[in-house]
């Protein structure tokens, strides 16, 4: 009984990490990375859609994004959608393809980001220990129905503890490592 909730805790820990790293992804650091447009959407006959499902992205130097759509006819609402979203970008068009220099960050612009970072980690944090706070508390039904007793119970509250303890420093750890690559020139 334990072990499942133990397991069930596990699951939810790692999918907030695992989330985490996924917001950390769209932040922009020093160098050109296409998980950056992961948020932008375009209009596209009538219909919202995700750019990386209207173009193909790569990153042919550091510093340079690429846009190739697969529809030319897609190239105006896409540079129209990457101007619209609050990135900060300005998207070239030659025609043919979208090209996007990601400029260098101002100290005062690195120091946001590193915020923006701290945040989202600590968002990640409160949703690992409200899944520790779930199962406390569904150890504790499980010792009030009589199923398992008190010393099982402390115990099975342990493991949680532990799970808790390691999950919140893997996401200082990701958080630490996205604050040393924002603030790398």
């Amino acid at each position: 009984m334990i072990n499942d909730i133990k397991k069930q805790a596990q699951e939810k820990m790692d999918k907030a990490i695992q989330v985490l790293k996924k917001d950390l992804l769209t932040l922009r650091a020093g160098r050109a990375n296409p998980a950056v447009l992961d948020k932008v959407t375009v209009e596209y006959y009538g219909t919202e859609m995700p750019v990386n499902q209207l173009a193909n992205l790569s990153t042919p130097d550091p510093r340079t994004l690429m846009i190739q759509p697969w529809d030319k006819s897609a190239l105006g609402a896409i540079e129209k959608a990457i101007l619209k979203s609050d990135l900060g970008l300005t998207p070239n068009n030659d025609g043919n393809v979208i090209r996007i220099t990601i400029p260098p960050l101002t100290q005062e612009r690195r120091n946001e980001l590193v915020k923006l970072a701290r945040k989202m980690g600590e968002d990640a944090k409160v949703a690992i220990r409200n899944v520790r706070r779930d199962a406390n508390d569904d150890i504790k039904k499980v010792e009030k129905n009589g199923e398992i007793s008190e010393d099982e119970a402390r115990r099975g509250q342990d493991e949680i503890q532990k799970l808790t303890d390691k999950s919140i420093k893997e996401v200082d750890q990701v958080v630490a490592a996205k604050e040393k690559e924002i603030m790398e020139i």
